[in-house]
């Protein structure tokens, strides 16, 4: 397994930073930021330099029912390629639901959401995983996400998911550290337990970012500085294995490199330390439980033992390690898909589309999910589309949340400023007649197409006003 270092997320906002940061071995690059054929200047720098760069993909959604789109699967796979990267890393998570399985719209969460660790779950996600890794150039490592909400009626563990899944396909894995700390705030699981029961020998490596506490919930924002309990968790899993890699994310709100270069010291010298300590004090450690849970009511420790039918079933199979010595597994039943199908799209509409919550989840925290992703979305479009906020002023969040709230997506990022766009144009708005004209400009440089006009009474208003200057 490649030895990767201590190393930081490469974002365009900081590529000046990250490359005068001092020590930093390795970064990682978000895969669907960065085009194959026309890589950064900075990355191209840092590569000379002799610094790993890895691609991390967030929209394959691997958990999905739907097996992985091949485009989007090319793209990482090229992604790689042209970076020279010796691995590649995506979600254990679906992202879009809906669509042929359930005879419904697709619609898009815009964020990773997480998987029902039941049995037909997982033989879905293997066999997609599988199709990805015959896909790839490079080994796979999956990532282990950070959740607000917890599916009822689950039949594993966070771990023994994990450890089904490296031993059914030989997938790596990336153990983000902030977001077994989410999952222990918002759910109520043992991030000790949860190391305890992977196999810390498939480790590519670590993530570690920090968080905030709102709405009674916490949120992995990768946007404020890492917290104690995280650095707590990384030393635990230190104590257990060393780990190959370990990267510092920071995704918003920035701050100076001073402080960067602080947090990637602290990160070191926790590693440094676990490493020092006797072989009887690792143990120790391995076997103490995280912090008790910070919610009250309504938090559940999901998962429990292993059902014994199917554990004994498993038992009974023959031991697979890595890709090319494993024996073919069968597919997941049809009806396996399916039904993933129905429940994950039954949570994405109650979620972006106001539909009723399923039966079984806690309607407060799909409240505050919700929140969550009408949020994520408002910020992301005003990042990739900086002009909307600047033409639209203080109207703009008010505007997009109004918007996000009833509309939800059913492409990309950029698919949603258009239509965010086109619903405003339609609508008559803005009300300013300098903001509407450079608004309708602006759709017209991306879409390429006449703009939308307005409906209703404005519209029938404008073809009244059309039809008395022909008869003129």
């Amino acid at each position: 397994m490649t030895e990767l270092g201590v190393g930081i997320g490469w974002r365009p906002e900081i590529a000046g930073a990250v490359e005068a940061l001092p020590g930093v071995d390795w970064v990682e690059v978000v895969t669907e930021n960065v085009c194959a054929g026309h890589l950064p200047d900075s990355l191209a720098r840092l590569r000379a330099r002799g610094v790993t760069v890895v691609p991390h993909g967030v929209s394959l959604g691997l958990g999905g029912a739907d097996r992985p789109d091949p485009a989007r699967l090319a793209e990482l796979a090229a992604t790689a390629t042209a970076l020279g990267a010796p691995l590649v890393t995506e979600h254990i998570a679906f992202v879009r639901a809906g669509g042929a399985l359930t005879a419904t719209p697709v619609l898009e969460a815009g964020h990773l959401l997480p998987v029902p660790r039941t049995w037909d779950a997982l033989d879905v996600l293997c066999e997609n995983v599988r199709i990805a890794q015959d896909a790839l150039p490079v080994p796979l490592a999956l990532e282990n996400i950070a959740a607000l909400i917890a599916w009822p009626g689950e039949e594993l563990t966070e771990g023994q998911f994990l450890a089904e899944l490296v031993e059914r396909t030989g997938v790596r894995l990336l153990i983000d550290v902030a977001n077994l700390h989410t999952n222990h705030v918002n759910r109520g699981e043992s991030p000790a337990k949860a190391l305890s029961e992977l196999p810390v020998e498939a480790i590519a490596y670590v993530h570690v970012a920090g968080g905030l506490a709102r709405d009674g919930v916490w949120h992995d924002t990768h946007a404020h500085p890492v917290p104690e309990p995280v650095l707590d968790i990384l030393s635990d899993l230190a104590s257990r294995v060393s780990p190959p890699g370990v990267l510092l994310e920071r995704d918003d709100n920035f701050p100076p490199a001073e402080e960067l270069a602080s947090e990637l010291t602290t990160i070191r010298g926790r590693l440094r330390d676990a490493a020092a300590r006797p072989a009887t004090a690792r143990a120790a450690t391995a076997r103490v439980a995280g912090p008790a849970p910070l919610i009250g009511a309504g938090a559940r420790v999901s998962g429990g033992p292993m059902p014994q039918s199917r554990q004994t079933a498993e038992a009974e199979q023959p031991a697979e390690t890595a890709a090319d010595t494993r024996a073919p597994r069968p597919t997941p039943n049809p009806a396996a898909r399916q039904s993933v199908a129905v429940a994950q799209a039954s949570l994405l509409s109650a979620l972006v589309a106001g539909a009723p919550v399923p039966e079984g989840f806690d309607s407060r925290r799909i409240g505050v999910q919700s929140r969550a992703l009408v949020g994520k979305r408002t910020d992301v479009i005003a990042k990739i589309a900086p002009e909307l906020p600047e033409i639209l002023g203080d109207g703009y969040r008010p505007a997009f949340r109004a918007y996000a709230r009833t509309r939800p997506m059913s492409g990309g990022y950029r698919r949603d400023a258009l239509d965010f766009v086109a619903h405003l144009l339609v609508a008559g708005r803005p009300e300013d007649p300098d903001a509407r004209r450079r608004l309708t400009r602006w759709w017209q440089d991306r879409a390429g197409a006449r703009p939308p006009r307005p409906a209703g009474r404005i519209a029938r208003a404008a073809r009244a006003a059309r039809t008395a200057l022909v008869r003129r």
